[in-house]
């Protein structure tokens, strides 16, 4: 869907909401959102965080003048994924750019702690000594409690003590202290994951949201209220739009549920899916209990901090409360939005612009040097289809077997010549011949370059760890790699990198170069 909307296609289908093509900035629009109260809870819970701006930050969100730039992310582990550092960053760098063209904006980064994904959530990958290794926390005993609920546990010391224990640099043996202090066996994951990025992005870092605040669901609870009024037309808008993206040819990212609502309950400590089982009555998702739908209003209205909305009302209610200019969006997350978009309309919320996010390839200079080496480009090691063997070996296989090559088809050509008498009777078998012998060369070739790129084991070393590096287990860096990796190996330079050269285009992997 990303490639489809950059390309220019199907845009249509995220209408209202405006696709912002790399290169532009969102066009001015008025938003008549009253910010106060979320401001002043959003400010005094920055401070706590210890955010540097997190008066000056909050006051600018008050003031309805101020255009707002939305992303978020889970509160993964350690930070989760680079790409969650990268889209605090790109959030950061899109409200400077408006500011520089003379419109007062700010940034805002949503925590979804409301999520229950723990699986997602609770590992983080660092490049230790030995190569790349993933660290969890374990098996999940919470099932369908939310992030903002959860507590690290004892597991959190015996992790980071891991990551120590991996790298032998002393600055990095540091950085796990300091990490140590925000990500202790008591801690939440929303309260780690803020303070790490404040202390990480400093007077850089945008507003940081907690899903879960008090002042976030206070301010959700018309909009929440209203997702259960008008039930039967939003469930009919989402079917709709799901058809019209299917019709077009592109996979739902995410599966409709007739009768499914875009609405979460938390019961107890579980967040389970409110299904509509009649007109005026509902049911939680594995539960067989019906209720009416009037206690759920109630719930509304006095308690909002129990309902929670799903994929496929979250962005609506976050551009609802924030009066979102532009939402920055990674490629999984816009393939999602048509689905969702026509609700804008229908609930009449004020449609933001929605631009990818930036992706980013961290490369220090010591495996620049690596790259330089080797006389390839960074783009044989980043596809996925790279052949270690085929690197390692290098030209050297295509070189030795040329003149055979050459040979073959001289041979060839002689045979040709032979049976040009007789062509009519010996056309297909020579066909035939030349087919097997030729395929029997690009195989022993195949062997051949497999062998010479074993027989060079140092070079084959270094093209292996400069793999390892850029698509670290086959995958794109910033979708494995920690948040909280380069600036344990790197210092504040890496985050200083990242910020200072990020471009606002995602439609190409960007290179960081450290």
């Amino acid at each position: 869907m990303a490639r489809a909307f950059l390309a220019g296609r199907d845009r249509d289908l995220l209408a209202p909401l405006e696709f912002l093509a790399p290169g532009e900035l969102p066009a001015p629009a008025p938003r008549s959102v009253d910010r106060g109260a979320l401001a002043a809870g959003l400010a005094e819970a920055n401070a706590a965080y210890g955010h540097p701006r997190a008066a000056a930050a909050a006051a600018q969100l008050a003031d309805p003048a101020t255009a707002v730039v939305v992303t978020g992310q889970q509160p993964g582990l350690f930070g989760g994924p680079l790409y969650a550092l990268a889209k605090a960053a790109a959030a950061a760098r899109w409200a400077a750019a408006l500011e520089a063209a003379g419109r007062p904006a700010v940034a805002v980064f949503w925590m979804a702690t409301e999520d229950h994904d723990f699986r997602e959530s609770s590992w983080s990958a660092f490049q230790v000594d030995g190569g790349l290794r993933r660290f969890e926390l374990g098996a999940d005993e919470q099932e369908l409690t939310p992030l903002g609920m959860r507590s690290f546990g004892p597991a959190v010391a015996d992790v980071l003590a891991s990551v120590k224990e991996g790298n032998a640099s002393p600055r990095f043996g540091e950085w796990c202290d300091t990490l140590a202090g925000w990500y202790q066996p008591t801690a939440r994951f929303g309260e780690a994951f803020a303070r790490l990025f404040v202390h990480l992005l400093g007077p850089r870092c945008p507003l940081l949201l907690d899903a879960m605040l008090p002042a976030v669901k206070q301010a959700e609870r018309p909009w929440l209220a209203a997702f259960v009024a008008r039930r039967g037309e939003v469930e009919s808008i989402l079917a709709t739009a799901a058809a019209a993206v299917t019709g077009r040819g592109h996979p739902l990212q995410v599966a409709p549920q007739p009768g499914a609502s875009p609405l979460f309950f938390l019961s107890g400590p579980e967040r389970r899916r409110i299904v509509w089982t009649g007109d005026a009555t509902w049911a939680l998702r594995g539960r067989e209990e019906e209720r009416g739908v009037a206690e759920l209003e109630q719930a509304i209205a006095e308690n909002p901090g129990a309902i929670m909305p799903g994929v496929l009302a979250r962005p609506l209610v976050q551009d609802a409360i924030l009066g979102t200019t532009l939402q920055v969006m990674g490629p999984a997350e816009m393939s999602y939005l048509p689905q969702l978009a026509p609700l804008y309309g229908a609930l009449g919320v004020a449609a933001p612009a929605t631009a990818l996010r930036p992706q980013i390839l961290v490369l220090p200079a010591n495996q620049r040097r690596r790259l330089e080496q080797t006389g390839r480009g960074l783009a044989d090691f980043v596809g996925p289809d790279f052949d270690l063997d085929r690197a390692a070996a290098g030209a050297r296989s295509e070189e030795r077997l040329a003149p055979a090559r050459r040979r073959l088809e001289a041979l060839l050509a002689d045979l040709e010549a032979a049976a040009a008498p007789a062509a009519a009777d010996l056309g297909r078998p020579l066909e035939k011949t030349a087919d097997q012998m030729r395929r029997a060369l690009e195989q022993f070739e195949a062997r051949l370059t497999a062998a010479l790129g074993r027989a060079d084991e140092l070079r084959r070393g270094r093209l292996a760890g400069l793999r390892q590096w850029v698509r670290p287990d086959g995958r794109l860096q910033e979708r494995v790699l920690s948040s909280s990796d380069l600036p344990g190996r790197y210092g504040p330079a890496a985050v200083d990198a990242i910020f200072e050269q990020l471009e606002l285009d995602g439609s190409r992997l960007q290179v960081i170069e450290l």
